[in-house]
C-alpha cells in the first residue's frame, strides 16, 4: 500500500526536499490512517522514497526527485550565505534529474536521521519514538497517583502554526512554478497526529487507557528557544492580535498567532519568513511533563462545640487571631489522606466564632485539588472520619462520603429558602415574669428588615434584607434572662434581631418587649437542608 495518493507524489517529493519529516509529509497530504503514522519514522522515510521511485519508473517520464539532505555542517553553512536565495518568496531551488533517482534511497535515508523537520521541529521524529514515551512514564509513575484511564494534553510552541503556513505557501508557489495543480485538502493537524502516535505506546508503557473523559491528565509542554521569535513579525503586521493578557508571560500565545495567520496578507508574509521554512539546529524541548488528577469531593456535616473557634481561618491584617478553625480540623486529615496539592471548603452557610453548632450539625463539602489517591471504600471513609473526631473535641464529624461535583450544588439550591433553628438565651435590663414574654409564642412569620449588621459591614455590601421568623417559643429563667428558640429563614441576623443593631433591624426582641435586650449566648440547633444523605452508624 503507497503511503500517499499518486496525486501527492510531487508534494511529497518537494516537502521530503525541503526537510520536511515523512510524518508532517503524510499530514501534508492529508493522510488519514491512524496506523501509518505510527510505522518508524525511518521505515517510513523509506516507504516514501520506493514510492517516489516506482512512481517515476511506472510512468517512465522525468519528474522531480528527492533531493539528498546535505551533512548538518554543509546544511548550515548554506543557510547562513543563500537562504534568502532560496527560500524567500517562494524560490523554487534547483531539483536533481530522474537520472539520479538509483543513488537517492540509501543517502537520503542516512543523512535524514539526523535532520530535524523544518515543519514539526521534531515533534513528530524523536519526540514521539519509545525513548522519550518512558521518559514521560517514569515521570507519571514517579508522581505517586491512582489512576484507571488517562488523558493526554500537548501544549506546542506557536512558532509552528508560523512554519506550517510558511511550508505551505512555499509548496504553493513550488508547485505553480512546475505548472502542477495543488489540491486544498485540509492538512491533519499536529497534535492529532502526535496523539495517534503516541496513545498506543501511553497506554501500553502505563498499563491503562487513554480516555478523553478521564479525570487523571498527562500533559507535556514543548518548547524550541531557537525559533522563539519567528512570531515577532506578526506583531508589526498584526498589532491587534497581540495584546498583554493577566497571567500570560508572552502575547505570542498561539491563539494570537493563529488569529495573526488568519488576517495576514499571502503577499506579506512572503515578505517576511523564508517560505519553505529552513531546517533548524535542534529539536524542540520537553519544558514540562505534568500529571493532574481531577479533583475529589468529600461532604459531610460537622458540629462545633466551641465558643472560641471560627469556621474558617481567622487573620486579620495579615495576623492570625486564634490558632485553628473548622476548616483546617478537617482539612489537615483529608489532605494527608487524599495526597491532595490544596482544598475548597464550602458550607451551607455559617455560625460566628461563639456560637456552637448542635443538632445533625451543618452541611460542609470540601474540594481537594490534585488528589494523588482517589479511591477510598466506605469503610475506609469511616476511619478517616473517626480519626478527624478523635483529633479534637471541639468538632465532630457524621456523614463523611465522596461526592460529585454536581450533587455539591444541591447543599446551595434554595439556599435562602432552607430553614434554621436557633437557640439564644436572652438578657433583659428590666425585669420580666412569664407573662410578658409568652405572647412571643404566639408570632408566627414575623417579617424583619435588616441592614447589613454593622459587624460585617467590611466584608458585605450594604443592603436592607428581608427575613422572616417563622416561629417562636420562649423559656423563662429568671427575672432577666430567657431563653428564645427560634426557626427562621436562612440567611436571618439572629444576634441583630435580638439587640435590634442601633435600630437597623426592625422589629427585633427589645422593641417587641418594649426594654433593652442583648444576647448571651446562641447555638444552631438544625440545619435544615437535606444533604448530604444520612449514613447508617
Amino acid at each position: 500500500m503507497s503511503p500517499v495518493a499518486e496525486k501527492d507524489r510531487a508534494v511529497a517529493q518537494l516537502l521530503l526536499g525541503a526537510g520536511t519529516c515523512p510524518r508532517c509529509v503524510l499530514r501534508f497530504c492529508s493522510v488519514g490512517s491512524q496506523l501509518l503514522y505510527r510505522h518508524p519514522q525511518q521505515d517510513l522515510l523509506k516507504e516514501l522514497q520506493e514510492f517516489l521511485r516506482n512512481s517515476q519508473e511506472k510512468e517512465g517520464t522525468v519528474c522531480l526527485e528527492v533531493a539528498d539532505p546535505p551533512c548538518k555542517r554543509l546544511r548550515l553553512e548554506h543557510q547562513e550565505e543563500g537562504a534568502a536565495e532560496l527560500n524567500h518568496n517562494g524560490a523554487t531551488p534547483q531539483l536533481p534529474s530522474a537520472g539520479n533517482a538509483g543513488n537517492t534511497g540509501n543517502s537520503a535515508l542516512d543523512s535524514s536521521a539526523g535532520r530535524v523537520c523544518n515543519v514539526c521541529l521534531g515533534i513528530l521524529q524523536e519526540l514521539c519514538e519509545p525513548d522519550f514515551v518512558k521518559k514521560v512514564c517514569q515521570k507519571v509513575n514517579s508522581a505517586d497517583y491512582q489512576f484507571t484511564s488517562f488523558v493526554f494534553s500537548v501544549s506546542l510552541p506557536p512558532q509552528l502554526s508560523v512554519r506550517e503556513r510558511a511550508a505551505w505557501l512555499g509548496l504553493k508557489q513550488q508547485m505553480r512554478n512546475l505548472g502542477l495543480p495543488l489540491a486544498k485538502d485540509d492538512i491533519v493537524q499536529l497534535k492529532e497526529a502526535y496523539k495517534w502516535i503516541i496513545h498506543p505506546q501511553l497506554a501500553e508503557e502505563l498499563g491503562v487507557p487513554a480516555d478523553g473523559k478521564s479525570l487523571f491528565e498527562v500533559s507535556v509542554v514543548f518548547a524550541h528557544p531557537e525559533t522563539d521569535e519567528e512570531c515577532h513579525f506578526l506583531a508589526t503586521a498584526c498589532p491587534d492580535c497581540f495584546k498583554p493578557a493577566k497571567n500570560k508571560q508572552s502575547v505570542f500565545t498561539r491563539m494570537a498567532v493563529i488569529k495573526a495567520l488568519e488576517r495576514i496578507k499571502e503577499e506579506d508574509f512572503l515578505k517576511h519568513f523564508p517560505c519553505p521554512p529552513g531546517s533548524p539546529k535542534n529539536l524542540c524541548d520537553a519544558l514540562e511533563i505534568q500529571c493532574n488528577n481531577g479533583a475529589v469531593f468529600v461532604a459531610g456535616r460537622y458540629n462545633k462545640y466551641s465558643r472560641n473557634l471560627p469556621q474558617t481561618p481567622w487573620i486579620i491584617d495579615g495576623e492570625r487571631k486564634l490558632e485553628s478553625s473548622v476548616e483546617e480540623l478537617i482539612s489537615e486529615h483529608l489532605m494527608a489522606e487524599f495526597k491532595a496539592d490544596s482544598f475548597n471548603f464550602s458550607s451551607s452557610g455559617r455560625e460566628d466564632v461563639d456560637v456552637r453548632t448542635l443538632g445533625t450539625g451543618r452541611p460542609f463539602a470540601m474540594e481537594l485539588v490534585n488528589p494523588r489517591r482517589i479511591h477510598f471504600s466506605a469503610q475506609e471513609m469511616k476511619r478517616l472520619q473517626q480519626a478527624i473526631n478523635d483529633s479534637s473535641d471541639k468538632i465532630q464529624v457524621r456523614d463523611l462520603q465522596l461526592v460529585t461535583r454536581s450533587a455539591i450544588g444541591r447543599m446551595k439550591e434554595g439556599e435562602e429558602e432552607k430553614t434554621k433553628t436557633y437557640s439564644a438565651l436572652i438578657w433583659t435590663d428590666k425585669a420580666i415574669q412569664r407573662e410578658d414574654i409568652a405572647f412571643l409564642d404566639d408570632i408566627k412569620e414575623l417579617r424583619l428588615e435588616q441592614k447589613t449588621p454593622l459587624r460585617v459591614l467590611h466584608r458585605r455590601p450594604l443592603a436592607v434584607r428581608c427575613r422572616l421568623i417563622h416561629s417562636m417559643s420562649s423559656e423563662y429563667i429568671d427575672q432577666h434572662h430567657f431563653r428564645l428558640h427560634l426557626r427562621t429563614q436562612a440567611g436571618t441576623y439572629i444576634k441583630e434581631f435580638v439587640h435590634g443593631d442601633f435600630g437597623r433591624t426592625k422589629p427585633n426582641i427589645g422593641s417587641l418587649l418594649n426594654r433593652t435586650a442583648d444576647i448571651l449566648e446562641l447555638d444552631v440547633e438544625s440545619v435544615d437542608v437535606d444533604w448530604p444523605p444520612s449514613l447508617a452508624d
